[in-house]
């Protein structure tokens, strides 16, 4: 399985279908912190997220969470080579959270949600395939929803995530919570600082999502010492640094 760069619907349809999304199917969750909260996230997921990217959070006794799309696995992307099975059991050795794509990573927005659907509970036989416990949570591919899909898949996972911009606070949607990505060179790395900065101002949960770390990274990836950068940044205004699943449990219960 291959897959090339992906470029979003654009235009008027696309805009209108996004804004759909976010506005219908939304399901309430209450965030009330005193202390910046924040999660990072890897989607599809490329071999360095899970080695050079984790080494950078493990040493500060951070975990993040990895979205697999089961069909990536042993394949090479545009990303480079992506995750092998030795990876999922490192990661989950060492504490991360394996979460759920679907497994052809779908473009929700040009798939017929029962298609989408489909191609979801592929993914979860590839989990018990792989010998991993049922995922938790769940990021739409390239951060396109349905309302449909949302109704549907937040019965099953207890948060969905986008990427659209922001850090979540007050009453936000657990069904497609916002995020900050890590790309974008220069720029990309101060929007991410200043994300940073905002959840700090006011305490909420940031999550951040990005795909390969390398030296020489795609459009969608970021260097080691931009991550690094990021981390550093993390660790400056005393952030709780969890994986979605335990992000989201801790917000639940309560616990500032």
């Amino acid at each position: 399985m291959s897959e090339a760069a992906y470029i979003p619907a654009s235009g008027l349809s696309g805009k209108l279908q996004r804004l759909s999304a976010r506005t219908f199917a939304r399901a309430p969750l209450r965030i009330k912190l005193a202390r910046p909260l924040v999660s990072f996230t890897f989607d599809d997921f490329p071999r360095s997220a899970a080695t050079t990217g984790a080494a950078l959070l493990e040493a500060r006794g951070w975990a993040g969470t990895y979205f697999a799309a089961g069909g990536f696995k042993d394949q090479t992307t545009h990303h480079g080579a992506m995750f092998d099975i030795e990876d999922l059991n490192r990661l989950t050795a060492n504490g991360h959270e394996i979460a759920c794509h679907s497994f052809s990573h779908l473009d929700a927005s040009s798939s017929r949600d029962s298609r989408f659907l489909e191609d979801v509970e592929r993914n979860a036989e590839f989990f018990t395939d792989a010998g991993l416990d049922a995922a938790q949570t769940f990021a739409f591919p390239y951060g396109e929803a349905t309302a449909g899909l949302k109704r549907a898949l937040i019965k099953r996972y207890g948060a969905l995530r986008g990427v659209r911009p922001g850090v979540n606070r007050g009453t936000a949607d657990r069904a497609l919570l916002k995020a900050v990505p890590l790309d974008g060179g220069l720029a990309g790395l101060q929007r991410a600082v200043d994300a940073v900065r905002d959840a700090a101002r006011e305490p909420g949960w940031l999550i951040f999502y990005g795909h390969d770390v390398q030296d020489l990274p795609t459009t969608w990836g970021c260097t080691p010492e931009f991550l690094a950068a990021v981390v550093e940044a993390v660790e400056a205004v005393n952030a709780d640094v969890l994986p979605m699943n335990q992000a989201l449990a801790r917000i639940e219960g309560g616990a500032a």
